[in-house]
């Protein structure tokens, strides 16, 4: 070896290829150190894999989309019907009388009225076109006109209007337009105001956002221009009419089978837990589905800022805070109704979602007798979970050091579950961690489940497993309580 040269290191491999001269990929640790048999090749990433990922990405860039809804065909033949039927057919209406009607009596007393307005109109329509016409009719007078038909579709779980021009629906947890549009912005004005009447809330441009709900229990945020620019937008969160249980998100792929049995009986032995995951990850679905596991002679109060869960118990008491009024006062905070639900005998607190200083209060509440209960919160992983708590109780006036608040964190929380909506639309629980105590001024946490990604299939499809730590759990001791230890430990390892 020359003097000063640097040493050899590895084998070097002799440039193969024409005259281009490109050198052939290296392989990893030379040939000194192949890959082992069975063992993927890290450095081996097939070219067609690359070449595809920047077709998409060029394919993205040049993409032009179409913003607005497109009513053609049988419903704009109806449509414009209606709109031509519609202020004749009020002209021979009582509206108060029509409103204590059911829909069914009404298109009764509907029928010959239309028949006559049309013969007025000299306008003839075949038997389905007639059905549809007094169905589109009664639904714009006593229902949320075209929202109705979507509110209908078992298969849509998100309704998000965008203006009167531009509606969008989700379907199997992916976006697409959707074949509605309403006559202008004061229509879609007057169905949002239909729909927060309801409920007892207004909305208007002295008080711009409402939330509300629907009669089945789905939640509506609506906000009105001049906060919105391009119009009304209504956003609705559908619920499923049937029950989901745990069993149910275990068959659609949500968990494993040992994942399912161990949040069973976390939900059966009063464990604390928290649901994590961001908006439409399926945190309501999921608290739903644990109350299940509720023992039917508990007490359970349910406290939310619009009440959508719907608890599969007996003893169930749904609370729901309160705007405060046009002067500013006279609103009643998820705080205040806590404090109240402690006095009213409760055996299980659970609240829909924290946002603020509740979060204290539901801690209090988990640390003086009241074991199981349960809330959402906005987060993206278990550990960031407890710093947003963290964070929720210094934003109040509580004035208590950062280390108490953790304690209190730490010796409340049992469960961090954690639940995620992934890019192919399939919502997952993506882990399950235990809250173990205090080590210094830091939360000590241990994650008994974890979904790991794998790869994606070719209709788009992400793959994946879920794996068990294998490790004791430290909330053995609660289910012991319960007589569920062994049935416990088998899941979790």
């Amino acid at each position: 070896m020359a003097p000063g040269a640097r040493p050899s290191f590895g084998v070097a491999r002799p440039m193969k290829g024409g005259a281009g001269g490109a050198p052939a990929a290296p392989v990893p640790g030379g040939e000194q150190f192949p890959p082992l048999p069975g063992e993927a090749d890290p450095f081996d990433v097939p070219a067609p894999n690359k070449g595809d990922a920047m077709t998409r990405l060029a394919d993205r860039a040049n993409q032009v989309h179409d913003a607005n809804s497109q009513v053609g065909g049988f419903e704009a033949s109806v449509h414009k019907i209606k709109e031509q039927v519609l202020p004749r057919l009020l002209e021979r209406v009582d509206p108060e009388a029509a409103a204590t009607l059911t829909k069914d009596e009404l298109s009764e007393e509907f029928r010959p009225i239309i028949l006559e307005v049309l013969a007025e109109l000299k306008v003839t329509l075949n038997r389905r076109e007639q059905f549809a016409l007094e169905k589109v009719l009664i639904d714009e007078l006593l229902g949320f006109g075209p929202l109705e038909e979507l509110l209908n579709d078992p298969d849509v779980s998100d309704i998000m209007v965008n203006g009167p021009d531009q509606t969008y629906i989700e379907k199997k947890g992916k976006l697409q337009l959707a074949p509605i549009r309403f006559r202008d912005e004061q229509h879609l004005f007057q169905i949002a105001q239909r729909i927060v009447n309801q409920v007892g809330r207004r909305v208007d441009q002295t008080t711009p956002l409402a939330d509300a709900r629907l009669k089945d229990g789905s939640r509506v945020n609506v906000i009105v221009p001049p906060l919105s620019l391009r119009g009304t937008a209504i956003s609705i969160r559908k619920f499923s009419e049937k029950p989901i249980t745990i069993d149910m998100l275990r068959d659609f792929g949500s968990m494993s089978d040992k994942m399912a049995t161990a949040l069973k009986i976390a939900g059966a032995c009063r464990m604390n837990i928290v649901i994590s995951g961001g908006t439409g990850s399926g945190k309501t679905t999921m608290l739903n589905a644990l109350s299940k596991m509720i023992d039917p002679g508990e007490r359970v109060l349910t406290i939310e800022d619009a009440a959508e869960l719907r608890l599969q118990q007996p003893h169930w008491l749904p609370l729901e805070t309160r705007p405060p009024n046009l002067e500013g006062q006279g609103a009643i905070t998820i705080g205040d109704l806590v404090k109240n639900a402690l006095r009213m005998r409760p055996d299980r607190i659970i609240l829909g979602e924290i946002r603020g200083a509740e979060a204290f209060d539901l801690l209090a509440a988990m640390n003086t007798g009241h074991d199981g209960s349960m809330c959402t919160l906005h987060a993206n992983s278990a550990r960031e979970c407890l710093g947003r708590m963290e964070n929720m109780i210094l934003m109040g006036d509580i004035k208590i050091p950062k280390e108490a608040i953790s304690r209190q964190i730490a010796e409340s929380v049992d469960l961090i579950v954690q639940v995620k909506r992934l890019r192919d639309g399939s919502r997952r629980t993506t882990g399950v961690t235990e809250v173990i105590g205090m080590e210094g001024d830091v939360i000590v946490t241990q994650e008994l489940f974890k979904f790991e990604y794998l790869d994606e299939s070719e209709d788009g499809k992400i793959l994946g497993e879920f794996r068990s730590s294998g490790l004791r759990p430290y909330t053995l001791e609660k289910a012991r309580m319960f007589g569920f230890d062994q049935a416990y430990l088998e899941a979790c390892l």
